[in-house]
This record gives structure tokens, C-alpha cells and sequence, in this order.
């Protein structure tokens, strides 16, 4: 068995060396700092991402691939909506490459408690004028060749989607070269620059860049890095596993999850497939840092965290990962270029079974590929939007909760907007870094 082919050993595709100066410094190349560039570079700004170890190496490669408008956070679904009509034009230009189709995301209850949160959620999508709709037991075993578990019903949105993560991303990367950013692989952000007050420039590993404008978009690594800048946000990170079967038959075109297992056909004709809700959880100093903010969340999803003691060496909340460095130093970033964790094989292992059990036509699917990533997420799983008041200069564009590939194109484009000081179209204070200190009451969104 094989595992995710994306890591320090991938060749490099953007060596560099990053110029002495620019308009705007992205760091982290993610579905979100990639998009973030893409559209900079479109508004005629000079901008520079960097990435301490390779573009889409981590959580943006390697999530379930879902393009997904349906179970979205209120505050967030006018922005996937933009997102999607995005990745309709990306696949306009990229081709069949891309791996976009427009096949549907179906979620499925066991419980009639899990249908009425369909029904709660559809009314906000009827409100937007999505097509969702809400499926009966008879639909859905219509719609899953074989399917056998006791599924009461779904909710159906058949223009949501799906690509290929580890191909989308790394394309869209060269899109947003071909738009004038400059894109630099194994150059980590070390530092800020600051004088007066305001931002002027990042140190890298490769040497300093003069800028006037910093987005920090690392995911699991943004609260390390702002920390070292006396930046606090309560951003965690958990650990999902993800599986690739071999070819199968096709049961059902699109994307599916219940509360026991999700998964999605892939172009190679397996599936992609996943717990439907459980994560890991280590425990570090961040944690214990942020533990009453979590509260509301963690009450949600108690069940469906495995708690873990400590963290793998260097992991961005690691015991021994080290809080405070200076320019001239050796940075986290640096001692750790792709975070490549260990997947939990029981949890696989269960996700395998409940697949059988489901789908009993197809069997124990056989796997040929396992991984996990780390997601970035928030204590309301929704994410930071905004400018840091304390530094201007300073955009954060982080804790994505999960969300990130689907919604990356069109966040991509608000964040750009943001930097380059127009207006961005949607209301984004939902998403701003105050509602942590200013007493507001942390509202999870949708666990759907």
C-alpha cells in the first residue's frame, strides 16, 4: 500500500529565488494563498508566495476533494455560491484535468433527528436559491445502486462537486504564475518586518522580502506563526484520515457522507473514503491555551474526537515545538516542510467496514492509497477574514474548518479584494478576528 504522494521528496516546482521586493507577501500555498495570488496578480499587484515546503503539500491535497454549497455556514454560503460559479469558469479553461464535475453532494440520516437538520438548513438554502431538496428512504435507494443501510432519508444538492485536490490545486498554482505571481517552494516566512508601526517587508529563509502588505494564510501553522508576532487566535488543529480504494463499480456518481463514513468517485474509478465525522485530536499547549473558547464546539463533537495526548515531533502544536525564534534563526517552518501525519488505520479500518455493511453488493472495499492532513479550524468552524488591526499591513486568511478546497477560489478572490482595498461583495463580519476578545458569544455553525 502506497501513501499520498505529495511530501518532501515531490520535486520542486517553484524554486525561485523570490525577487528583493514586491506589493504583497502570501504566505502559504494552499488552495487559499494560491487563489489569494492568483487574483492579486490579476489586479495588477506584484505579489509573492511563499511556501516553506511544497504548494498544496498538505491539507488542501489532501482533503475529499467535495466542492460543496450544501451544510455551509450562513456566513459563509453566499461566498461558496461565488466559489462555485469560479470553479465551472477554472474548469472552462483547465479541461478535464481539473477533475471537476457537477455531481451532487447527498448527506444521509439514520435518525430522524438528523432529517430535521436537513430540513432546518434546507430553508436557508431555498432562501439563496439553491437546489436543494430534501430525499426520502425510497430516493436514496434509488439513487445507491445496492445500498442496504437503514437510511431514513438525505438532503440532495445536485450542483454541488467534486476535483481531483492533488492535480486542481498544483494547476491552479501555475494559473496564478501565468498571471504574474511569484511562487517560491521550500522559502519559509521566518518573520515580519516591521518599522513605524506598519509592516515592510517578511524575512524568508531565502532572505528578506520588502512588502507593504502580508497575508498569512499557512493553515495549521498561522496561530505559530502570529504568535511569534504577538498575534493571538484560538486556532486548532485536528487530524482527518482519508483512504483511496481500488476501481470499482460505479454505485453513485456523486458525493455522499452519513454520520459513519463518506465518499466520493474519483476519475481513476475508485472512491475516495473517510469517517464521516470522527477527527483526532492531540492535545498540546495551544489546546489548553484555548480550551473555554472551544467549549460550544467541543460540547457538539465530543463524541466524535479522538483525544490523543501529545503530538508528533515539530507538529505546529507540539510540546517541544519551539514558540519564539529570531529572523536569523531556524524556524518550525524549516524543521518541518510538509506536515505528513500518520493516519488512524482503525478508524479506516471502521470506515471499511461500515462501506461493506452499506454497500454490501461491492464488499470490504480494498485499499491502495491511505493519508491524513491536518485541518485548521475554529472555535465556531468557520474562519479569520480580516485586516489586524494592531499591524496594519496584516491580513489573516485562515482556519478554513475543512472548507477550504471547495470555497478556496472564491475566498481567494475576497481575500485579494480585502488586500487590495476594494470592496469585496459579502459581509465578512462573521468572519473578523474581534468576535474572539470583543464578548461575543461563540455561535458554532452547522454540523451538517
Amino acid at each position: 500500500m502506497r501513501t499520498f504522494p505529495i511530501s518532501e521528496a515531490t520535486p520542486l516546482r517553484f524554486a525561485g529565488p523570490p525577487p528583493a521586493a514586491c506589493d504583497v507577501v502570501v504566505l502559504g500555498g494552499g488552495v487559499i494563498g494560491v487563489m489569494t495570488a492568483w487574483h492579486l496578480a490579476e489586479r495588477g499587484l506584484k505579489v509573492v508566495l511563499c511556501e516553506k515546503g511544497r504548494i498544496a503539500g498538505e491539507q488542501s491535497s489532501r482533503n475529499w476533494g467535495w466542492i460543496r454549497q450544501q451544510g455551509r455556514d450562513l456566513g459563509e454560503l453566499p461566498i461558496m455560491v461565488e466559489s462555485l460559479r469560479i470553479w465551472k469558469s477554472l474548469a472552462q479553461q483547465f479541461g478535464e484535468g481539473l477533475g471537476f464535475r457537477q455531481e451532487g453532494v447527498m448527506y444521509l440520516a439514520r435518525t430522524e433527528a438528523e432529517m430535521q437538520g436537513f430540513a432546518e438548513w434546507l430553508g436557508h438554502a431555498k432562501a439563496l436559491g439553491l437546489d436543494t431538496e430534501l430525499q426520502t428512504a425510497g430516493q436514496v435507494q434509488a439513487a445507491i445502486k445496492g445500498a442496504a443501510a437503514p437510511w431514513l432519508g438525505g438532503l440532495l444538492t445536485p450542483s454541488d462537486a467534486r476535483a481531483e485536490p492533488w492535480v486542481a490545486v498544483p494547476m491552479l498554482a501555475e494559473g496564478a504564475v501565468a498571471r504574474g505571481a511569484v511562487l517560491v517552494e521550500n522559502c519559509a516566512v521566518r518573520r515580519l518586518d516591521r518599522a513605524g508601526g506598519r509592516l515592510t517587508g517578511v524575512h524568508t529563509e531565502q532572505g528578506r522580502i520588502a512588502c507593504d502588505q502580508v497575508v498569512v494564510a499557512g493553515g495549521a501553522w498561522s496561530s505559530l506563526f502570529l504568535r511569534a508576532e504577538g498575534i493571538s487566535i484560538p486556532q486548532l488543529a485536528v487530524l482527518a484520515s482519508v483512504a483511496a480504494t481500488e476501481s470499482l463499480p460505479e454505485i453513485y456518481a456523486g458525493n455522499v457522507a452519513d454520520d459513519r463514513f463518506a465518499f466520493r468517485r474519483r476519475l481513476d474509478g475508485g472512491y475516495t473514503i473517510a469517517p464521516g465525522a470522527s477527527h483526532d485530536f492531540f492535545i498540546g499547549p495551544d489546546a489548553f491555551r484555548h480550551a473555554l473558547t472551544y467549549l460550544p464546539v467541543l460540547k457538539k463533537d465530543f463524541r466524535s474526537t479522538i483525544f490523543r495526548p501529545k503530538a508528533p515531533r515539530d507538529f505546529p502544536d507540539g510540546w517541544g515545538t519551539k514558540r519564539r525564534w529570531s529572523a536569523d534563526q531556524t524556524s518550525p517552518f524549516e524543521r518541518m516542510r510538509v506536515l505528513n501525519p500518520a493516519p488512524n488505520m482503525q478508524a479506516l479500518a471502521d470506515v471499511q467496514d461500515s462501506f461493506a455493511a452499506a454497500l454490501p453488493a461491492l464488499g470490504r472495499p480494498k485499499l491502495k492509497a491511505v493519508w491524513a492532513g491536518m485541518i485548521d479550524t475554529m472555535p465556531d468552524v468557520v474562519p479569520v477574514i480580516d485586516r489586524v488591526a494592531a499591524l496594519p499591513g496584516l491580513v489573516i486568511a485562515t482556519g478554513m474548518s475543512g472548507h477550504g478546497f471547495g470555497i478556496g477560489p472564491g475566498m481567494g478572490r475576497v481575500v485579494a479584494d480585502l488586500v487590495a482595498g476594494n470592496a469585496v461583495g459579502h459581509d465578512l463580519s462573521r468572519f473578523r478576528l474581534s468576535r474572539f476578545s470583543d464578548g461575543s458569544k461563540i455561535a458554532p455553525g452547522p454540523t451538517l
